[in-house]
């Protein structure tokens, strides 16, 4: 096993090349979780890997509550399956309480402050309510609770993490926030050894090969945490080192023995670069800072045969989409092609016409 062969393998076991599921929430549940803090490129991300689906059918999944939006893991914002929401914050709220206290004490945020937003929230959204973050901070406001400088968006985040509040279907183009219980009034949840060893299955398992750096990074885990789940897979997981990394990866897996010509648009901040710590698999150091910025954002990528190659962005203009390339290198007139199929599977996600522009 090589980096190069590492890319095959991670196009694979993320449903990228093709998929074995239906729906948004059965790929959701066989990747655990996908970052989601950018929520159109992440329904792109969906729809990447379930390519008969479109935009809307992955919207109409989200706002009937079979997907959900929260903060969990490192913390950020992440796609989870209703059924994973319970034991995911249960598992993973502890060790993002312990990286928000200091922020909580320089926003003046109480434990007693945060017990009453709670309890605001909960009032304003009962009897499967709805409200934009504006409209819940209205209440706060009301209520005496000052959400200015900061204090709204870790307020919210504090209530999502305690199992509180998720998200709620589209309003208008705006988010909402909706109670939790009502949201998903069958609540799964596990002991902490079995959370565990769930949690690093479904990781190795849909992102593999990957190192157990790479699920500490993932997860939010400590590290103490992230090595007893891995050790409790080893019996259904294989390994290998290259020079100083051991990577894993499900040993239920059909490796691919040759990978096919492929190009792949992926989104901002897709798992296939963003849920690895180590990303010189797929992408050079060369292009590292193309990709990715100084301050961590994570643009839209081209994937051509595993390796990320350019950047694309994407503008709407009343019924068609214009694609704009961004190339790191030149690009044959088969690799052309294949990008030019994958500007049509966006066409088709988004149901507009596609237009493509290649930057001199």
């Amino acid at each position: 096993m090589n980096l190069s062969y590492i890319s095959t393998l991670r196009l694979h076991n993320q449903q990228i090349v093709s998929t074995n599921f239906k729906t948004a929430k059965e790929l959701l549940g066989w990747m655990g979780a996908m970052q989601a803090q950018d929520y159109n490129q992440a329904k792109w991300a969906i729809g990447a890997r379930l390519p008969h689906l479109t935009e809307a059918q992955i919207e109409s999944a989200f706002n009937q509550g079979e997907i959900l939006r929260t903060h969990l893991m490192r913390p950020t914002w992440h796609f989870v399956s209703a059924d994973d929401i319970y034991w995911l914050l249960e598992l993973t709220a502890k060790q993002i309480k312990s990286t928000t206290k200091s922020r909580h004490r320089d926003l003046g945020l109480t434990e007693n402050e945060l017990k009453k937003s709670k309890e605001v929230l909960v009032k304003s959204l009962e009897g499967n309510r709805s409200l934009t973050r504006e409209e819940l901070g209205d209440q706060l406001n009301r209520a005496g609770i000052n959400t200015f400088e900061q204090r709204l968006p870790h307020i919210l985040m504090d209530a999502e993490i305690n199992g509180i509040i998720c998200s709620g279907a589209i309003s208008g183009k705006k988010q909402t926030y909706t109670l939790l219980a009502e949201r998903v009034p069958e609540k799964k949840t596990f002991t902490k050894e079995e959370a565990l060893a769930l949690l690093a299955k479904k990781y190795f398992t849909s992102h593999g090969p990957a190192t157990l750096v790479d699920f500490v990074w993932w997860s939010g885990l400590a590290v103490s945490d992230a090595r007893k789940a891995l050790e409790m897979n080893q019996a259904n997981l294989v390994s290998e080192t290259i020079g100083a990394d051991t990577y894993w990866l499900s040993d239920s897996i059909n490796l691919p023995t040759s990978p096919p010509n492929s190009v792949y648009l992926l989104p901002a901040f897709d798992e296939y670069l963003i849920s690895y710590k180590n990303r010189s698999a797929a992408i050079t150091a060369d292009h590292h800072t193309k990709a990715i910025s100084n301050n961590g954002i994570f643009r839209p990528i081209i994937v051509v045969n595993g390796q990320i190659s350019g950047l694309w962005k994407r503008t709407i203009k009343k019924n068609t989409v214009i694609i704009e390339l961004d190339h790191f290198r030149p690009h044959n007139k088969k690799e052309i092609g294949l990008i030019e199929k994958a500007v049509e599977s966006f066409g088709h996600f988004s149901g507009m016409k596609t237009e493509v522009k290649f930057q001199k």
